[in-house]
């Protein structure tokens, strides 16, 4: 578990590397506002956007775990937290989709 959750931060990490850049574009071209406004409501954009936010609570949840594992005595209490920030990441991640 703990190795899975390794590379879901890992991988988690390098799809933000890989979005920023494009989500960066998209509030330049945000100058042209009007012009933003129509292609930020394709669905598309939403669902990237909503997958941007389900990426940074993911990465920022696994970090928070990493942290937890290097600077806290592991125990198994801890590993349920660890499963409770995850599903909360989740929650969040589909409570935002839903708003969509």
């Amino acid at each position: 578990m703990s190795r899975a959750l390794a590379l879901v931060h890992r991988l988690s990490g390098l799809a933000l590397a890989a979005f920023l850049p494009v989500h960066f574009w998209a509030l330049g071209k945000g100058l042209e506002l009007q012009a933003f406004l129509a292609w930020t409501e394709q669905p598309l954009v939403k669902f990237a956007e909503w997958g941007m936010v389900v990426l940074l609570a993911t990465h920022f949840g696994a970090g928070l775990r990493v942290l937890a594992i290097e600077l806290l005595d592991w125990h198994a209490w801890q590993k349920s937290l660890a499963a409770a920030a995850a599903a909360l990441a989740l929650a969040v991640g589909l409570a935002l989709a839903l708003a969509l």
